[in-house]
């Protein structure tokens, strides 16, 4: 043990704002602290506020921050400079490692681990002080965190004191947040920082680079980034750190960084203690470090002079109509870039090198979209039933959950017994939601153990809960295999999250919730059989989960099935797959092809050994935005007795009657969920559903399936005119969707004793609208008088009135002799008619709403054209005294 490093803690610019952070928190318990980075917030504040340095009162503080590699640093930076090793005065816990000991005063723990101990310890009993660092990248674990704190102070520890601390935080947003409703929030500390001047270069590529889409980055945009590095060591000295969107990104980056003069290193989240330490430790050779998101904040790396940034980044998304949940690559935010270059100027004048233009700069985000509003809501929800309030309506939370994201994390967590339909924690949740794991893969654990043991189906679980590298392929039980016998960074990790969750799972879950510890598998017996399976109809109680996916009538743990029920690498991953994600249980449909559960198709690449399995479990999913199917990229084959037992809450039997390919289709089915498991004609199906599906047939194909003669077309267009026209009790037929709103008005008895396609072509559809007329009123009476079919001329023909133009006036389309005489203009409901004048050959001559005017002027020039095509025809000088007529002047003199 080494003295206290004093000169390093004395240059720490933060220290000029602690004064202010004491007061604050001795005034009102809860405070801000806005630092930029490098000024101490994280290591020099813990500090002092647990007494250890500084001559202040001793008091246990606890340090929560979004990643566990920034939980270690800290820690080991903070004992560092205590002069002593990580463990004695400060230790940190993250997920699966806990290096802390009886005199640990300052503990940095990860936001998910503070989540655990605060449902486990409302109160947390023995800490002073809480720091959230880094709130402003707005985690859903440290959003949750924040608010449960809050209530904690609020109800049962009003002296507990909170920081919300960040470099570049909506200070304001978390003041009225920790502030919980007192007037003007909570105080905001802010301190000055050493920051070095930045250079900006924009180094956009040379030609255009496809979007992110998915997961996917354009191969160019890697390579204009590995040619930007290049640039930087050449142009540049210090070390250069180059933010990337993912571990993907980093080793292909890495690939073409060959031959440079520099030691090329990977940091992020996944990478093993001894590389993380390696990038943070100060080096005596020049490197380029690849780094994601876990280098942008926390974190000071030594020596960095450059940063290079790709501008990409990673969000969680959700297709929450079906379940397919995974990262996205998008356009980091400006807030993001300006963190990133910062890393530039911590020790020294820097640059930043960025891999797009200034023109598009302004364009980018303003800030990474809280979690809470785009992330799948289910862990989250638990959480809340566990802490007591379900629609998390009493939450201080920055950003208040989506509706729609809420009630979709209810029903998952309802359908594996996590908490009864109105939301309240089952004991059976309550045991889940310590697991520190989804609740989709807290029921596999769980209920995978009876059937599978708890070794394999935690080795199963740990490999969903962090996807294999793509080179271990799409099998989920190929990849399980090549786990266990591998040496690779990822296969370290997963034996001791495997050790982690075996532990779990073979520990009771809460008093409540036992869950058995079972040995491991030996011999083989049947799960649920599709006999009896099929039994089930709509509305039966969901079968026992620990076999098949549901808990009991209280939400506990139902009796476990025989351990052993499942042998072989194969059933075990299938059964564990489907388990965790009973929805994506999928069909065969074609080599290749599947239909899941949940209704969306699914795919497999070509090659994959899974393409001709019968049945599978899709473990993990993509679907574009554009496309029609999924495609599976980690799944297990699986058998139709193994899909119905994990999936028993979809299994639905019932009379299905539906439009389908332009007639009625009735059939009594077998579902498990989209999935059609047995399919029978159906003789005489309920008329109620057949009228339901001729009514869904006109929707779909139109009323053209009814029968429409003239008389029937002429109506429907006389009363479309009158409801424009006079309103009232005139109906509006024009739309055909309104219409069939009224279908019990007018389409009926026909519609109800029809029972296919050709039944409705005998419907008469002019007949039928006849009903729609206002007879009550007595207005129908006056159809004929107001909107008449047809209208005398002065030359005794009866012209029909074409009243087909939606928005137009009626039009009576006459050969121009025939209305000699006629002063004024026709009128039908007050409207005067659009008169279409016909040469004798029944072609256009004029068109005129304004007979008079017409007689007076414009007549005179269609006589000199006519006159000489129509020789036979009468063109007299004066039609207001010439005699009607249709036929020629040889016709007349007869």
């Amino acid at each position: 043990m080494t003295a206290i490093r004093q000169a390093e803690l004395d240059a720490l610019p933060v220290r000029e704002a602690l004064p202010g952070l004491v007061s604050a928190l001795d005034g009102h318990g809860a405070a801000v602290l806005c630092a930029p980075p490098g000024t101490g917030k994280t290591t020099l504040v813990p500090l002092v506020l647990a007494g250890l340095v500084g001559g202040g009162p001793r008091r246990r503080v606890v340090v929560a921050e979004p990643r566990r590699i920034a939980a270690r640093a800290a820690a080991r930076r903070m004992a560092w400079l205590l002069g002593e090793q990580v463990g004695g005065s400060v230790g940190f816990t993250v997920r699966g490692e806990r290096v802390a000991g009886p005199g640990t005063v300052v503990e940095v723990v990860t936001t998910g681990v503070l989540l655990q101990r605060l449902q486990r310890d409302q109160e947390l009993a023995g800490v002073d002080v809480v720091i959230l660092d880094e709130c402003h990248e707005r985690h859903l674990d440290a959003d949750t965190v924040a608010a449960f704190l809050l209530d904690v102070r609020e109800t049962l520890r009003p002296e507990l004191r909170l920081v919300a601390a960040s470099a570049t935080t909506d200070a304001a947003g978390w003041a009225r947040v920790l502030g919980h409703g007192r007037p003007g929030g909570a105080p905001v500390v802010t301190a000055a920082g050493v920051s070095y001047p930045v250079e900006t270069v924009w180094a956009p590529p040379a030609r255009p680079v496809r979007p992110p889409h998915g997961m996917r980055v354009d191969p160019a945009q890697l390579t204009h980034v590995a040619s930007v590095v290049r640039r930087a060591l050449a142009e540049r000295s210090g070390d250069v750190l180059c933010f990337l969107p993912g571990v993907g990104e980093l080793a292909r980056v890495a690939g073409q960084l060959g031959g440079v003069d520099a030691e090329v290193l990977q940091i992020h989240g996944r990478a093993p203690a001894a590389v993380q330490d390696a990038a943070l430790a100060p080096s005596a050779h020049r490197r380029v470090i690849l780094a994601t998101a876990v280098a942008e904040s926390s974190l000071t790396v030594p020596g960095v002079r450059v940063v290079v940034d790709s501008g990409l980044a990673r969000e969680p998304r959700v297709d929450h109509a079906r379940g397919l949940g995974a990262l996205a690559t998008v356009r980091a935010s400006r807030a993001a870039g300006r963190q990133r270059a910062g890393r530039a100027g911590r020790e020294a004048p820097g640059a930043v090198y960025r891999c797009w233009s200034q023109a598009e700069d302004g364009r980018l985000p303003a800030f990474p979209s809280p979690e809470i509003r785009i992330a799948d809501l289910a862990q989250f929800a638990l959480q809340a039933a566990c802490w007591g309030d379900p629609d998390a309506a009493g939450l201080a939370l920055p950003d208040p959950p989506p509706a729609g994201a809420m009630a979709a994390a209810r029903e998952v967590l309802v359908a594996v017994g996590a908490v009864t339909p109105d939301g309240r924690a089952t004991p059976r949740g309550v045991g889940m939601s310590r697991l520190g794991l989804h609740p989709r893969l807290a029921r596999a654990l769980l209920d995978g153990a009876a059937a599978v043991g708890p070794r394999r189906a935690a080795e199963l679980v740990a490999l969903l809960s962090e996807e294999p590298p793509r080179e271990y392929g799409d099998d989920l039980a190929a990849a399980w295999r090549r786990a266990r016998a591998g040496g690779d960074a990822y296969a370290t990790r997963w034996r001791a999250e495997a050790t982690r969750l075996r532990r779990s799972a073979a520990t009771p879950a809460g008093p409540s919730t036992p869950t058995p510890t079972l040995p491991e598998p030996e011999a083989a017996a049947p799960l649920p059989g599709r006999e009896a399976a099929s039994r089930r109809a709509v509305g039966a109680p969901a079968p026992d989960l620990r076999a098949s996916g549901a808990g009991g009538a209280d939400g506990s743990a139902a009796p476990a099935t025989a351990a052993g029920a499942v042998s072989g690498d194969d059933a075990a991953a299938g059964l564990v797959a489907a388990l965790a994600f009973p929805e994506r249980v999928a069909k065969a449909k074609g080599e290749g092809a599947f239909l899941m559960a949940s209704g969306t198709a699914a795919e497999l690449g070509d090659g994959s050994r899974l393409r001709s399995a019968p049945w599978l479990a899709v473990a993990v999913a993509d679907r574009g935005p554009h496309s029609a199917s999924a495609r599976v990229r980690l799944g297990a084959v699986l058998d139709e007795d193994t899909a119905r037992a994990a999936a028993a809450h979809l299994l639905a039997s019932g009379d299905e009657v539906r439009w389908e390919d332009g007639d009625v289709a009735a059939r009594a089915t077998h579902r498990l969920g989209a999935i059609a498991l047995a399919v029978r004609p159906l003789k005489n199906p309920d008329p109620a559903l057949v009228r339901a599906a001729l009514l869904e047939g006109l929707r779909s194909d139109g009323l053209g399936l009814l029968r429409w003669t003239p008389d029937a077309r002429a109506l429907r267009a006389r009363l479309g005119f009158l409801h424009r026209t006079l309103g009232g009790a005139w109906p509006d037929v024009a739309d055909d969707g309104g219409l069939l709103a009224r279908a019990d008005d007018w389409l009926e008895p026909e519609l109800s004793r029809a029972r296919r396609r050709a039944d409705l072509a005998r419907i008469d559809a002019g007949q039928a609208l006849n009903r729609l007329l206002p007879w009550a009123t007595g207005e129908a009476a006056r159809l004929d008088e107001l909107a008449p079919e047809r209208i005398e001329v002065p030359s005794g023909s009866r012209i029909r009135v074409d009243y087909s133009a939606e928005h137009g006036q009626p039009v009576l389309a006459v050969k121009l002799q025939e209305l000699f005489g006629l002063a004024e203009t026709p009128r039908v409901a007050g409207v005067p008619v659009l008169v279409h004048l016909l040469s004798p050959a029944g072609r256009p001559a004029a068109v005129t709403a304004d007979l008079a005017s017409f007689w007076q002027g414009g007549y005179l020039a269609v006589r000199a054209e006519l006159r000489g095509r129509y020789p036979k025809h009468p063109w007299p000088q004066d039609p207001a005294t010439a005699e009607p007529t249709r036929h020629t002047n040889a016709r007349l003199r007869r």
